[in-house]
């Protein structure tokens, strides 16, 4: 996910000097919303109504002056310099005097947090450490925060840093936030380092101890502050900001956890990437080589955007869940609480290539080893396809183990290629197929294909065996896992019992004179089960309060009226959410021809529900 494609300059306001602070070939959020495209929107906005979103470093600090006393306190990797600068230029220009305490001089020393955060990170060089117990106090001298306090002779008092909240109580707090996609393309740059440390690494290196320490370790305190924030903003832009007053966002979170709501997805080019993405949503870079992957609702990076006279605000989807998780997951809101438990993604192998041969996890695996709660379940429902597109799922009829292992291990020695389906069998996909892949079963999706995969939540854990002796886009081999994967690999999904048992088999629900609600049973190890709705006009449920992702997966367009009455339109390969507080919705075809929906949701009941445990740090 952390390949270099281009860099972005940015003129800073404050010092205008042009910086190299963005690396992506994905175009940066427009600052104000822009016509939307007839078909699939990149840039999805949650109206707000007039007055609720502000503009620019001059809005702020008109803000800042009437409260005399703030606290900006915000994510790793905010561009601090630029805040503090834009700022304080507003300041010297109304003669104001202004006494600065940068969170930054109250951390620990350097060689200290590396000591705290190293038994997380796993051995060096390894691809994915465990999920830390540390709190955000842990990494400063709280003597140092402390000493942080108003003095004589100053018009304005402001603490600013990431931890600034825990200098003092009571005092306005202002919090800086971004996407999780923006953070990672700050990174990609070198314009950013990781929680407590000035030296950047490589990108790899700071995703990883970004996943399991510094967004850990984050997310739970932003969480302990939610009742303290006065203004949120979003700083993604780098030379300005929108920022918007927490009971304008609150109510209208409120408001899109009652109704129904789309993040905004992002995009990845990858070593396998194929071209449909790139042909058939127009908003996307044409120069971008490939894309792999679309992040359709892979929430723990997605972001929710709210608009007001024209103006963007992106809130990351975790304040969603610690705001309105009872309203989203209904139900379910006491086994999963803050965690969104289902992810919609595409895999693009139009024109490209064979993901690697892969499997993912057991449940005990991945919490032992990565302090999950969790495992990587997932499916794939083949959205579109050539002639030729295949999935490659479950191991041939008396495969040897001992054999496939060595097979394998020789082609990563001695860079030979494997016939694999010698050892994995090859299922030819058609559109609407569902292919099962529960945890530790091997799989791949092969070219040609638009997979859109729906899974449990967990995304970064693939155990890659085989990745057909190509490189990736840095000209770079690819991690191979193969010792992980034996160790989670279940070589009794193999011959006749693949197809009957991980290959879904529709099964006709309800119909109606003009629809029909299909059932695509899922594996008894997943926890979510998937519908498909197909009509000619328009179709009511309940939620029977149980949230439910959607897809437009047939069809131009739809429209979704929920229980206040208002119609929210979506289109082709857009994914949605119904909250389970919803109550009622109703599917409506705007379009030509029968319209094909597919939805997953939580099973009513399933036997990982009692072992779920959430433990906050906080």
């Amino acid at each position: 996910m952390l390949n270099n494609v281009k860099t972005d300059p940015v003129i800073n306001k404050a010092n205008h000097e042009s910086e190299n602070w963005r690396t992506s070939g994905q175009r940066l959020l427009p600052l104000q919303q822009t016509p939307a495209p007839d078909g699939y929107n990149i840039y999805p906005t949650h109206a707000l109504g007039a007055g609720k979103i502000s503009e620019g470093y001059e809005t702020l600090a008109a803000w800042i002056i009437r409260h005399g006393q703030v606290q900006i306190d915000g994510y790793t990797g905010i561009l601090w310099d630029t805040i503090q600068d834009s700022l304080n230029e507003i300041f010297h220009q109304q003669s104001l005097k202004v006494k600065w305490h940068l969170t930054e001089d109250a951390l620990k020393d350097e060689e200290t947090i590396e000591q705290m955060v190293r038994p997380f990170l796993g051995e060096p060089g390894a691809v994915w450490g465990t999920r830390t117990s540390l709190q955000l106090a842990d990494f400063f001298d709280r003597e140092k925060l402390a000493a942080m306090q108003p003095e004589p002779g100053y018009d304005l008092h402001i603490v600013i840093g990431t931890g600034a909240a825990l200098v003092r109580k009571n005092i306005p707090l202002i919090y800086l936030d971004m996407p999780k996609n923006e953070l990672q393309y700050r990174m990609r740059a070198g314009a950013v380092t990781n929680l407590g440390s000035s030296k950047t690494a490589a990108a790899t290196e700071m995703y990883k101890r970004a996943y399991f320490v510094d967004w850990v370790v984050l997310n739970n305190y932003k969480q302990s502050l939610a009742d303290r924030i006065s203004i949120f903003a979003d700083t993604q832009w780098g030379a300005t900001l929108t920022w918007i007053k927490t009971q304008d966002l609150q109510a209208g979170i409120e408001q899109i956890c009652q109704d129904t709501f789309r993040v905004r997805p992002w995009f990845e080019a990858g070593a396998w990437g194929g071209q449909w993405m790139k042909k058939n949503i127009p908003q996307l870079p044409l120069e971008e080589i490939n894309l792999a992957w679309s992040f359709e609702m892979i929430v723990p990076e997605n972001g929710v955007l709210f608009e007001s006279d024209t103006y963007l605000f992106e809130i990351p989807f975790e304040w969603l869940m610690f705001l309105q998780h009872e309203a989203v997951l209904g139900k379910h809101a006491d086994i999963f609480r803050y965690e969104f438990p289902i992810r919609f993604d595409f895999l693009d192998t139009f024109d490209g290539g064979n993901l690697s041969i892969q499997c993912h996890p057991a449940l005990s695996y991945i919490r032992e080893q990565f302090g999950e709660t969790i495992t990587q379940d997932e499916t794939y429902y083949i959205l579109d396809c050539k002639e030729d597109a295949s999935v490659y799922l479950g191991f041939a009829e008396n495969i040897d183990p001992v054999e496939f292992r060595t097979a394998l291990e020789n082609s990563q020695q001695q860079n030979k290629p494997v016939q694999i389906t010698d050892y994995v069998q090859q299922h030819k996909a058609s559109k609407h197929d569902l292919f099962l892949i529960p945890n530790s079963t091997v799989h791949s999706a092969g070219a040609n294909n638009l997979v859109l995969e729906i899974s449990a939540t967990p995304y970064i854990f693939t155990f890659k065996m085989y990745d057909w002796l190509r490189p990736g886009l840095d000209g770079k081999p690819r991690p191979i896992n193969i010792d992980h994967a034996f160790k989670n690999l279940d070589f009794s999904r193999q011959g006749a019992l693949v197809k009957k048992e991980l290959i879904s088999a529709p099964a006709l629900i309800e119909e109606g004179t003009d629809w029909q609600l299909w059932h695509l049973p899922t594996h008894a190890q997943h926890f979510y089960d998937v519908h498909r709705v197909e009509m000619d006009h328009a179709i009511t449920f309940t939620t029977n309060g149980i949230c439910e992702v959607m897809m437009l997966v047939e069809g131009t367009v739809i429209a979704v009226r929920t229980a206040n009455g208002k119609e929210t339109v979506y289109h082709y390969a857009e994914t949605f959410v119904i909250p389970a507080a919803a109550e009622s919705y109703t599917l409506i075809n705007k379009g030509p021809g029968r319209a094909k929906v597919v939805k997953a949701f939580i099973k009513a009941e399933h036997p990982v529900f009692s072992t779920i445990s959430y433990e906050s740090t906080i």
